[in-house]
């Protein structure tokens, strides 16, 4: 009889502390504040704006070597990659935009 209730009592004690642990977890995650969502069109925005400067820092960057201010060819190399890489993901995100949007446009209602 009493190693049957020392037995249960573990137990207990077991799924309280899983049960503790469950119930901080679950009121941890959901007192989070979500962030605002942004709409795809202010995202797709955001992202060209951030692609056009990238640009626009490349082409300075450019100018400046050339012109003798700077003599930073490694942050040259790398601006030139990180604008290129940005303009080429461009290219293919729109690839992918237009080519969803002509399969659209030939569905059948």
């Amino acid at each position: 009889m009493v190693v049957k209730s020392v037995a249960i009592n573990a137990y207990q004690n077991a799924m309280d502390i899983r049960r503790r642990s469950v119930d901080n977890t679950v009121s941890k995650t959901l007192k989070k504040p979500q962030a605002p969502v942004q709409e795809f069109g202010d995202t797709l925005k955001d992202s060209l704006k951030t692609v056009n400067e990238m640009q626009s820092e490349k082409k300075q960057m450019i100018e400046e070597f050339a012109s003798g201010k700077s003599q930073n060819v490694h942050e040259l190399m790398v601006s030139l990659q990180k604008a290129g890489l940005a303009l080429s993901m461009t290219t293919a995100v729109r690839g992918k935009i237009m080519s969803s949007y002509q399969e659209i446009m030939r569905m059948q209602f």
